[in-house]
């Protein structure tokens, strides 16, 4: 994948001067001298720079998915204090979810407005503010607090990847791979600790925490806001021109269903195993480890997957082998005894990583320009969560008509197999469209 067109780029349109893409400059041509004091300092000043941009880049990783996996965890004691019921309680997960579908089509956009480094930079205050809001006594908070966390992640969904390609270009199958590690990563500490905070501070106390990343990650931003400010010029004369080919595109539609369906397993995961593995008899803590277990199956699969599937010309086999393992996980915490539950777990979140990470290369691999590439992220995105956005909730929903677990667990198995059949489809080699 190394600087082909076939790259990753999601918002293309903000293609600008390069950045820390081949590193310091020690091959001064004919200079006889060697590298200079200055050229050294110089030298020196980009490597700091890259630095920051690296652990601005991973730090917002991880404020991706632990203010929403730490949920999770505390379900029950959200439901014993506010009264709410499953349905409602499943739409604290389909909130984000709706903002993802949402806002994936309009991050573009804003990031040509505002710039890429001020629209991350402004998306981790309002992240803050959200967090904050969401652990005030009031239900109407919790949810409005929920509504603006999504927003906030949906913009950073589209925009990271896409920073990732302007900036370390040579680099992308690595830098996916910290990427993923470290959303995926933070997910597991967020939910194995949201219970032991909760004893001390409540479970809205445990909640607030997460504003602090937020708002030590938005520190790290500020560094990068003059190079915002500096490609002003370019990003306004740039323009991003619309194909509209993948609308039309079967391997497009391919794409976006398994994006759709492996997140359905993701979310569903994290709301509701907890509870789920807690009626099987586990404690709420001992549950709540359960969750950072898939979370870091999750991170050691997205890490791998990348590095992996780059490599070769097809990937239908890697799509449907990582699908099969929801089949496996959540047919095994269905059917199976409760002292078998982590190997399940961790099938599950293996499956996860896997397939997440697959879909983020199939941005790139299944179109043939970088316009398509965009395109194709923002169509996937915006159906593929809003797709999603129906799993928590009728999960929910239907627990309370079925009275039992058992009826949601072999309806998301029955949909396992529908994942792996859409990622078989989505893994084959092929393109939305024309050049």
């Amino acid at each position: 994948m190394k600087g082909s067109k076939n790259d990753i780029s999601l918002p293309l349109e903000i293609e600008a001067e390069p950045f820390s893409r081949t590193g310091p400059n020690l091959n001064p041509g004919n200079n006889s001298e060697g590298i200079s004091k200055g050229g050294d300092q110089s030298a020196n000043q980009r490597l700091g720079a890259s630095a920051l941009l690296i652990a601005a880049i991973l730090l917002t990783a991880a404020t991706l998915r632990s203010p929403l996996t730490g949920v999770g965890s505390l379900i029950g004691q959200i439901q014993g204090n506010t009264g709410l019921s499953h349905t409602a309680a499943g739409m604290l997960t389909t909130l984000p979810l709706v903002a993802f579908a949402v806002f994936a089509l309009a991050a573009p956009k804003l990031a040509w407005r505002f710039g890429m480094e001020r629209t991350m930079f402004y998306c981790m205050i309002i992240m803050t503010a959200g967090i904050l809001l969401r652990s005030l006594p009031a239900i109407p908070a919790l949810f409005l607090g929920t509504a603006l966390i999504g927003s906030a992640i949906a913009i950073c969904n589209v925009l990271v990847p896409g920073l990732i390609k302007r900036d370390f270009p040579n680099r992308i199958g690595l830098m996916t791979s910290l990427y993923t590690s470290s959303m995926n990563g933070w997910a597991a500490i967020a939910s194995g600790i949201s219970i032991p905070l909760s004893r001390s501070a409540g479970w809205r106390g445990a909640l607030v925490y997460w504003g602090i990343l937020s708002a030590v990650t938005a520190l790290f931003w500020v560094p990068q806001l003059r190079r915002s400010i500096h490609r002003g010029k370019s990003q306004r004369a740039a323009s991003y021109r619309k194909t509209g080919t993948v609308w039309k595109s079967a391997v497009a539609w391919q794409v976006t269903i398994f994006m759709g369906f492996q997140s359905i397993m993701f979310y569903v995961g994290i709301s509701w195993l907890p509870e789920i593995l807690h009626e099987q008899g586990m404690s709420p803590a001992k549950a709540g480890w359960m969750l950072s277990l898939m979370q870091i199956a999750s991170m050691a699969g997205s890490f791998l997957m990348p590095l992996i599937a780059s490599r070769t010309q097809s990937q239908k086999g890697l799509a449907a082998a990582s699908s099969t393992l929801f089949l496996i996980g959540f047919g095994g915490v269905w059917l199976s005894t409760p002292a078998l539950a982590p190997l399940f777990i961790a099938a599950i979140g293996l499956g996860c990583g896997t397939t997440f990470s697959l879909v983020i290369l199939f941005f790139a691999l299944r179109s043939r320009t970088a316009d398509q590439a965009a395109e194709l992220s923002g169509m996937a995105q915006s159906i593929g969560y809003l797709l999603a956005a129906v799993g928590p909730t009728l999960f929910g929903f239907i627990h309370d008509q079925s009275g039992n677990w058992a009826v949601p667990l072999a309806t998301i198995t029955g949909l396992s197999l529908l994942t792996i059949l859409f990622g078989y489809a989505a893994g084959r080699k092929g393109y939305v469209g024309p050049e």
